[in-house]
C-alpha cells in the first residue's frame, strides 16, 4: 500500500507541475499577443480618445464661430444694401465675391 500512495503522490506532483507550466505559458502568450497588438496598432496612426475629444470640441467651437460670423455678415450685407446708392430705385449693387456660407 505504501508504494501505491507514493506512486499516486508522484503522479499528483507531475500533474500540478504541468498545470502550472501550462498556465504560465498561457499568461506568456497573452502578454506577447497584447504587446504585438500594441505595436501593430501604434503603427496605424490611431489617435487616443483624449486627442479625438479635443479635436471634436475645437470643431464644434469653429462651427459656432462660423455661424456667428455668418449672422454678422448677413446683418452687414443687409445694412449695406439698405444704405447703398440705387437701393431706393431697385438697382443692385455688386459687393464682390459671393458668400460661400
Amino acid at each position: 500500500m505504501q508504494s501505491e500512495n507514493r506512486l499516486f503522490d508522484d503522479f499528483v506532483k507531475i500533474v500540478n507541475g504541468a498545470a502550472g507550466t501550462i498556465a504560465g505559458m498561457g499568461r506568456e502568450a497573452e502578454s506577447s499577443f497584447k504587446e504585438r497588438a500594441k505595436e501593430w496598432m501604434g503603427g496605424l496612426d490611431f489617435v487616443s480618445r483624449d486627442e479625438f475629444e479635443a479635436v471634436k470640441a475645437m470643431a464644434a467651437a469653429a462651427r459656432e464661430e462660423a455661424a456667428m460670423l455668418r449672422t454678422r455678415l448677413d446683418a452687414m450685407e443687409a445694412k449695406s444694401a439698405a444704405t447703398a446708392p440705387g437701393a431706393a430705385d431697385g438697382g443692385s449693387v455688386d459687393i464682390g465675391a459671393p458668400s460661400v456660407f
